[in-house]
C-alpha cells in the first residue's frame, strides 16, 4: 500500500500567491482569449444596415456587432456617415464596426416621427460647411444664401462663401452682389474655373478638413472639384443641389476623398428641406443671423420676435442702418415659414 504524503498547504498558498503559478501539474491550461485585431476608418456612406468604411487597405463593406447594437441610444444616430469607427476585418472587403469615436461635430435635425427629442445625424465630425453661388448663370438670390447660412449657424459649423463664375460679372460686379457678407465676417472666396482664379486658396480651405459642399443648382460645385483635382471626374451634378422635394426627404450623405492632405473630404449631403429649418426654435433664429447677435438682449422683451414689439433694439439697428434691411428682411420671411421653389431657381 503507498505511503500517504501529507500535503504542504502553506507552500501551496505561496506559490498561488506567485504572478507564475499555474496550478497543479493536472489541471487543464486555460485557453488564451483570442485578441482581435481592429482596423481604424471612416464611414463614407451608409447602405441600409451596411456601411462602407475607408480603411487603409481600402473600402470595406461593413456591418455593426450585434454588441454594439445593443448599446445603442434612441435618441442619436448609432453610426453616420463621417463617423471614426473602428472595424474587425472579415476576409479581404468586409468586416464588422466595434466601436464609434465621440463625435467631434455633427449636421443633423430631429428625427421624424418621434413622439421625444432625437437626433437624426446626417453627417458627422464635419468641420466646415462651404456654400457656392454663382457670380451669374444663375441668377444668384441672397435670400436662399441666407437660408444656407442660417443652417450652418443652427449647426455651429463655419460657414465660408464661394462666389464662382466671376468672368461674367467681373470681380467688383461679383462684390456689389455679395458684398454684405464680407462686412458680416464671412470669409469670401472669388473664384472662376474658367480663368483658374480661386483654386489655390480653395484648395488650402479644404485641405485635412471634411468639407460640406452646397449651393442652389448650375452653381458649377462639380466643376469646382474637378478643377482640384481632374482625376477625379466628378460628373456635372455628382455633388448634388439642395433641391430635395418634401419635408423629410431621404438621401443619404455620401464622403468623397480628396487627393492631397491626409483627412480631406467633401461631403454631398441630403436636400435643404433635410437639414432643419422647420424644426429651428422661431425664439432662437435671431440668433443664426449673426448682425443681429449683438442687439437682441438689448430688447425691452425677453421674447421680442423682432417684428412688433416696441422699444426692439433689432429693428431700432436697422433703421439705423446697421442691420442690412435685405436681411432683416430674409429673417421675417424664414419666421413666417416661408418656402423657396428651390427648383425655379
Amino acid at each position: 500500500m503507498p505511503r500517504y504524503t501529507p500535503i504542504d498547504y502553506d507552500a501551496y498558498d505561496e506559490a498561488y500567491e506567485d504572478d507564475n503559478f499555474e496550478g497543479p501539474v493536472s489541471s487543464k491550461p486555460k485557453p488564451k482569449k483570442r485578441v482581435e485585431t481592429t482596423l481604424p476608418g471612416v464611414v463614407v456612406r451608409a447602405l441600409g444596415h451596411h456601411y462602407e468604411v475607408e480603411t487603409d487597405d481600402g473600402i470595406r463593406l461593413c456591418r455593426v456587432r450585434g454588441r454594439l447594437l445593443q448599446e445603442r441610444s434612441r435618441e442619436s444616430t448609432l453610426v453616420a456617415v463621417g463617423d471614426r469607427v473602428e472595424i474587425v476585418p472579415e476576409g479581404k472587403k468586409k468586416g464588422q464596426i466595434d466601436s464609434v469615436d465621440e463625435r467631434d461635430s455633427v449636421l443633423s435635425r430631429q428625427r421624424p416621427g418621434s413622439n421625444r427629442p432625437a437626433e437624426d445625424v446626417i453627417l458627422a465630425n464635419p468641420d466646415q460647411v462651404l456654400i457656392v453661388f454663382a457670380a451669374a448663370e444663375p441668377e444668384p438670390h441672397t435670400r436662399m444664401l441666407d437660408r444656407f447660412l442660417v443652417i450652418a449657424e443652427s449647426n455651429e459649423l463655419p460657414a465660408i462663401i464661394c462666389v464662382n463664375k466671376i468672368d461674367l460679372t467681373g470681380l467688383d460686379g461679383a462684390k456689389s452682389i455679395f458684398g454684405e457678407y464680407e462686412k458680416l465676417g464671412y470669409p469670401m472666396l472669388y473664384a472662376s474655373v474658367t480663368e483658374g482664379r480661386g483654386l489655390d486658396e480653395l484648395h488650402a480651405l479644404l485641405e485635412d478638413r471634411l468639407t460640406v459642399v452646397s449651393g442652389p443648382s448650375g452653381v458649377g460645385k462639380s466643376a469646382l472639384i474637378n478643377a482640384l483635382h481632374p482625376g477625379l471626374n466628378l460628373r456635372v451634378g455628382e455633388v448634388r443641389d439642395f433641391e430635395g422635394k418634401g419635408q423629410h426627404t431621404t438621401r443619404g450623405a455620401h464622403l468623397i476623398r480628396l487627393p492631397f492632405g491626409k483627412e480631406t473630404f467633401i461631403a454631398d449631403t441630403p436636400g435643404i428641406r433635410e437639414l432643419g429649418l422647420y424644426e429651428i426654435d422661431p425664439g432662437s433664429l435671431a440668433f443664426y443671423f449673426v448682425e443681429m447677435k449683438p442687439f437682441i438682449h438689448d430688447c425691452r422683451f425677453p421674447n421680442c420676435t423682432h417684428t412688433h414689439e416696441p422699444e426692439c433694439a433689432v429693428r431700432a439697428a436697422v433703421a439705423r442702418g446697421e442691420i442690412a434691411a435685405e436681411r432683416y428682411e430674409s429673417y421675417l420671411r424664414v419666421l413666417d415659414g416661408e418656402d423657396l421653389q428651390l427648383d425655379e431657381w
